[in-house]
């Protein structure tokens, strides 16, 4: 079951990783006053001088503000930290909800550090003495650590492996422990972070010092020193350092070596009032030391000192050690009476704190004490150290079984990883592949559209070309029929009125009737030169209302060239006042095309006999219509081609509208209407002219 919950466990740690975090970096300034404010709270609250009724209203005040912060990145963070403050106070009921509601909530909102620090608690929440679930211990610090190694976050994972590395000595697997220590070393000294060091080389002499490993275990309490003192920690760090190091000493029995780190640790400043059960171990141990070098003097008082103060503390571990020594100090003394009572405090206490090894000392000096049951105290002795060393083992089996799992599931999860990164190459490239067939299918389109636009231009550069050449024949008509008119002047009318001038000048002093008959004849020559004159004049005046324009006959043309074959009778009129020549060359081409698209569906839809077109124009719009006597359709239901999409575009172009209407019976009729501005500005002008104006 435990397995099964650590995959799992595993395999959301890993998901929530890959994921992104919501954003902790919050903005909102009445959102970082609360926050502040919870962090405060919690301080005051976790503060030793602080009273039960203060600790419980300002929890209640955290918990009521925690409700007000929306953010729930924010929010996991400030429940973490009430998870941590309960546990610092060893509140063991509060603790266990407020932790089970952090990991709730850093679980839904996939936020790995918050998930990390929940199980960091909860790991040492089942460490404490009166909890004393080492496997529980040892499993929650083993996910936190996996989830920090995974997080690449070298410190906490060091500052936890030492977390660990303290559980395995309770059980003394102190060779395991020191294994997990020199790992925790290994991520720190890259970082250079000496308070962690000291604290890690501080644990890893405890191992070795429990392994009797003496030397050993002072050079680590060496290299810890070293380290201290390139840290800004309180002397009560050194006082607990120097008992560890007097510790060794006391073990090896080497009292004189010992006492003066004791008596180092005790000169630390405040150490009574900051750290009082560190303080009462240090008594004790000098105590103790002073015994066995005989200076018994202040022994039993500085024992019973010691125990004063764990018991006002609560530290049970202590008070157990604590009975012991006064049991040997009343041995030494010759008081079997007294040193037997504190003998069975000791065992009694170490039994209900299950310190097996405090236990088993206890028996020890019970037997001694108590001869005539000293083979029911070492039965029980054989008992229980059979019971501990199977117990410890099986616990280093399951410490042995929770990093293989563990290690086990990663690995699962990696291979999970490599086929979910295949599935996503795989389908990477499926979709890179449709989007690629996707971009050709577009771009072949794209071309097409440009071949068809290219094929559109080079029509209607040849509509224009041909305009272009009509118009020049029709210039060079002109110039024919200008030069004829010239002619037509110099060689007749201009050769004519000078003989009469000749005449004339040659008759002005003659009075006789002969002059009289030769100034007739010549009258009647000048009659005959004016009516001359008129005649070119009409005739000039005929050519210029005909108005022969290049782009009417372009329109008459596409007339005949579809209705003839077609035998369809066409009546074409337009305004003929209106210089239709001068429209823009776009207007024109999209105008022609138009009209032609138009008479193509008339001759193949509309079964008609006569077509008719009219190019009208008022004050605002060139109207143009095509209209058919044909069968005509239902434009409701009649599909729209390409041809009344490419009307529609053009006329677009144009900036214009169209209309298209038809019944069955009644024919069917196009209407454009184009507005001024695509008219160029000569024609404006001669639309805005009157009527009579514009024929002056």
């Amino acid at each position: 079951m435990k397995r099964a919950i650590l995959q799992l466990t595993i395999l959301i740690l890993v998901l929530s990783i890959s994921c992104n975090k919501k954003n902790t970096s919050f903005g909102d300034e009445q959102v970082l006053v609360i926050n502040d404010s919870i962090k405060k709270w919690l301080s005051k609250a976790t503060n030793p001088l602080s009273q039960e009724w203060e600790r419980k209203l300002v929890f209640e005040k955290v918990n009521e503000t925690l409700k007000s912060i929306s953010n729930d990145s924010v929010k996991a963070a400030r429940q973490s930290d009430i998870s941590l403050a309960y546990f610092r106070l060893q509140d063991s009921t509060n603790f266990k909800k407020a932790n089970n509601q952090a990991l709730k909530l850093a679980i839904s909102i996939q936020d790995s550090i918050r998930i990390a620090e929940a199980y960091w608690d909860l790991g040492g929440y089942y460490g404490w003495p009166f909890i004393a679930k080492r496997d529980s211990a040892y499993y929650y610090l083993s996910i936190a650590q996996k989830i920090y190694s995974l997080k690449a976050d070298h410190l906490n994972t060091a500052r936890v492996l030492r977390a660990m590395a303290t559980v395995q000595t309770t059980i003394h697997d102190n060779t395991g422990a020191m294994v997990t220590l020199i790992e925790a070393i290994k991520l720190l000294k890259p970082l250079g972070d000496y308070d962690r060091l000291y604290e890690a080389y501080n644990t890893l002499g405890i191992a070795a010092n429990a392994l009797n490993e003496y030397d050993q275990a002072l050079d680590y309490y060496n290299t810890a020193l070293e380290y201290l003192d390139k840290t800004d920690k309180p002397g009560e760090n050194y006082a607990l350092l120097y008992n560890n190091i007097g510790y060794v000493y006391l073990t090896k029995k080497e009292y004189e070596k010992a006492k003066p780190y004791f008596i180092k640790a005790m000169e630390q400043d405040s150490l009574f009032d900051k750290r009082p059960s560190a303080y009462a171990r240090v008594l004790d141990h000098l105590a103790m030391t002073n015994l066995y070098l005989g200076e018994k003097d202040n022994v039993g008082k500085n024992l019973y000192h010691a125990l004063r103060i764990r018991d006002s503390v609560g530290d049970l571990e202590g008070l157990s050690l604590n009975y012991y020594n006064l049991s040997k100090y009343y041995q030494e003394s010759g008081n079997t009476t007294d040193a037997f009572i504190y003998a069975q405090n000791s065992r009694d206490l170490a039994r209900e704190i299950n310190n097996n090894l405090r236990y088993m000392e206890s028996l020890k000096l019970l037997a001694q004490l108590d001869p005539e049951n000293v083979i029911a105290y070492n039965n029980e002795y054989i008992s229980i150290s059979d019971s501990m060393q199977l117990e410890e083992r099986q616990i280093r089996n399951k410490f042995e079984r929770i990093r293989f799992e563990t290690d086990e599931a990663l690995a699962q999860n990696e291979t999970l990883s490599r086929l979910n990164m295949l599935w996503i190459s795989i389908a990477a490239g499926v979709f890179l592949f449709a989007l690629s067939l996707l971009i050709i299918v577009l771009q072949r389109i794209k071309n097409q559209r440009l071949r068809f636009q290219q094929q559109q231009q080079e029509a209607n550069q040849e509509i224009f070309n041909l305009m272009l050449s009509q118009k020049q024949k029709l210039e060079e008509g002109k110039q024919t029929e200008q030069k004829r008119i010239s002619e037509e002047l110099h060689d007749g009318i201009l050769g004519e009125m000078n003989g009469v001038r000749m005449i004339l000048l040659g008759l002005n002093k003659k009075g006789d009737q002969s002059a009289i008959a030769l100034r007739e004849q010549a009258i009647e020559k000048l009659k005959e030169v004016q009516e001359e004159i008129r005649t070119i004049s009409h005739e000039l005046n005929d050519a210029s209302y005909q108005k022969f324009n290049n782009f009417m006959i372009s329109l008459e043309d596409l007339l005949k060239s579809v209705c003839g074959p077609a035998e369809l009778n066409c009546n074409f009129t337009y305004d003929e006042d209106m210089d239709w020549d001068q429209l823009e060359g776009t207007t024109k081409i999209n105008l022609y095309r138009i009209v032609q698209e138009s008479l193509q569906n008339c001759v193949k839809h509309s079964e008609a006999d006569t077509v008719y077109l009219s190019l009208e124009t008022n004050e605002k719009n060139i109207v143009v219509s095509i209209q058919d006597n044909g069968i005509g359709f239902d434009t409701t239901f009649a599909k729209k081609g390409i041809g009344h999409k490419n009307i529609k575009s053009r006329i677009e172009k144009l900036k214009g509208k169209w209309q298209l209407k038809s019944a069955p019976g009644i024919g069917t009729t196009v209407r454009l209407e184009i507005p001024i501005e695509q008219i160029s500005q000569e024609a404006k002008k001669e639309i805005s002219l009157p009527k009579d104006l514009q024929e002056v």
